[in-house]
């Protein structure tokens, strides 16, 4: 529990300092890419949570980040519709870390507000869980 703890602390951090660069709606280059990179840093720490809360709380052990979101969806920490969003996050992270193309990240910068968003919620719902 207590590494569980640690894990939903940094999503919330890591969180906290996205929302700022994710809202801006105009970005010049520089802020965009802070903003993917933000993007980066708190997709991992949201679903690396989400495995520990899997594993503290459900007794799943899951080891890739799409097997999380499925699993998550299953025991209702993601809504159906949110499972896809989550699993197109993935894949908008994968292009970010392994490749830079400039029209990616445009495109994917402008879905950065509805990610933020869907992780804002993710990890709040795993809060709120353990917390009960």
């Amino acid at each position: 529990m207590e590494r569980l703890q640690k894990r939903l602390g940094s999503a919330k951090k890591a969180l906290i300092y996205f929302e700022k660069l994710a809202m801006i709606e105009n970005p010049n280059d520089v802020e965009r890419d802070a903003a993917i990179q933000r993007f980066e840093f708190s997709f991992e720490a949201s679903w690396k949570a989400a495995k520990q809360y899997l594993y503290d709380m459900e007794g799943v052990d899951i080891g890739s980040p799409k097997g999380v979101i499925r699993s998550c969806r299953e025991v209702q920490l993601l809504e159906d519709d949110e499972a896809v969003l989550a699993l197109e996050m993935v894949n908008d992270r994968n292009l970010t870390v392994h490749t830079y193309n400039e029209e990616v990240a445009i495109k994917i910068h402008s879905n950065l507000n509805r990610y933020y968003t869907l992780l804002q919620q993710w990890v709040e719902r795993m809060v709120e869980r353990v917390v009960e």
